[in-house]
């Protein structure tokens, strides 16, 4: 066996040890993160881009040091579980690839217009909130076939995508607020979410249908079958309906138990017990391991987070305001967006934060996060998801930040609004 394969083990063992810790005994979450640094580990060597991992190893060190020299203290089960629950949910999402995935068309032309454009946008943005990037390629692999990706295609793929982290609870960034701002209110962070994602699609509407560079009559997409949307409303249904009866079980973990639930009990009625059965085994083996560049993000900024956090208690640093209230969400929403554009992940900027801002308004904070991810991934050239359009399809990441910047400006306006509205009338 591989250790490739070691690693996929582990990986799943992650998973059902964080789920068992959590109902039955929760000193084991300490070994369920053991196993995620071990899966690393193992991983490590066949990672592309390791400078920035060695920086954050670096910069955790000396924050230790810093730690123990001036005798402040550290949380040391925090430090490797700190993002547990994150990655457990990324792990059971991304079982759901085995049911959820959309039916492959058979074209031999890409369909062409106005309809084509909006059926590739909500495609890829429903399915997007639940297998998160497998749609997006999904649907580029298709276009890229036909002809290189057009301007137009890819403003579509990474804004529809992108849109999805302001509220899908089956996507990372929800899970990132939920871990650093428990306490939040689920429903005012979903309806707040869904306005936004609806505005952003209407301002790209608008762009694409005004600007005269864009020929939207001209759009060849690829509109993804919605025969299977009903498992994705399940989902979300189930962990809603279930939420309502057991409020004090995280959103992210009854999603984590429902994924992998649903895929237990769809994939062999879908291709059969013997074949469900080497479907599973092979995600487990082959694809779990994939998400080698996550899990080594949340785990060393994970780490990373914690360290610089624990010298700012032990500095007994305050609050640089009063109240956090909508203008002050507004300005650290701008920074986290402002350091996204230059290459500092969110998950990074939310785990130093996050623990700093425990006491403010959890509601108004995760609502914040999420406005900065989902910001963010459609414009930073070092987002996962430009990264991924650039290295795939061979299209120029300056211009991806074009097409985007002012969108990604006018979101941010669209988001102080929200945040003025929400502090102002919703008492948060």
């Amino acid at each position: 066996m591989s250790k490739l394969n070691i690693s996929g083990i582990l990986i799943f063992l992650s998973f059902i040890v964080s789920i068992y810790s959590y109902f039955f005994q929760k000193e084991l979450l300490l070994l369920s993160g053991i196993f995620a640094w071990f899966a690393f580990i193992l991983l490590f060597k066949s990672l592309k881009n390791k400078k920035f991992l060695w920086a954050l190893f670096i910069l955790s060190f000396l924050s230790f040091l810093i730690c123990l020299i001036n005798d402040y203290k550290i949380d040391f089960i925090k430090v490797f579980t700190v993002n547990q629950y994150l990655l457990t949910l990324l792990i059971g999402v991304g079982f759901l690839r085995l049911i959820a995935t959309p039916k492959k068309i058979k074209v031999k032309e890409l369909p062409k217009g106005e309809k084509s454009f909006l059926k590739t946008y909500f495609g890829v943005h429903l399915f997007g909130s639940v297998i998160n990037l497998s749609s997006l390629i999904l649907v580029a692999d298709k276009m890229y076939k036909k002809a290189s990706l057009s301007s137009l295609q890819v403003l579509l793929l990474t804004r529809a995508f992108a849109s999805d982290a302001y509220w899908s609870p089956f996507f990372v960034a929800f899970a990132a607020a939920i871990t650093y701002a428990p306490n939040l209110n689920t429903f005012v962070i979903l309806l707040n979410g869904l306005f936004l994602s609806l505005i952003g699609f209407l301002i790209t509407y608008v762009e694409v249908k005004k600007d005269k560079d864009f020929d939207i009559s001209e759009f060849r997409g690829y509109p993804i079958s919605f025969d299977t949307l009903y498992l994705p409303f399940m989902l979300a249904f189930l962990v809603l309906l279930t939420h309502s009866f057991f409020p004090d079980i995280k959103v992210i973990v009854l999603i984590s138990i429902f994924s992998i639930s649903l895929t237990f009990l769809v994939l062999p009625m879908k291709k059969g017990f013997f074949k469900a059965k080497i479907k599973f085994k092979n995600h487990i083996l082959e694809e779990l391991p994939k998400m080698k560049t996550e899990l080594s993000l949340f785990l060393v900024a994970g780490m990373f987070g914690i360290l610089v956090g624990s010298i700012l208690l032990g500095l007994k640093l305050t609050l640089p305001f009063d109240n956090f209230d909508w203008f002050i969400a507004s300005i650290l929403l701008a920074i986290f967006i402002i350091l996204g554009f230059i290459g500092i992940h969110p998950i990074i900027t939310i785990a130093i934060i996050g623990d700093f801002l425990s006491g403010v308004n959890h509601t108004l904070l995760a609502i914040t996060f999420l406005m900065a991810w989902a910001t963010t991934v459609s414009t930073s050239p070092f987002s996962g998801l430009n990264l991924t359009i650039v290295a795939r399809y061979d299209f120029d990441a300056k211009e991806i930040f074009k097409l985007n910047i002012l969108y990604a400006f006018k979101m941010y306006i669209v988001c102080t609004i929200c945040l003025f509205l929400l502090s102002k009338y919703l008492n948060l």
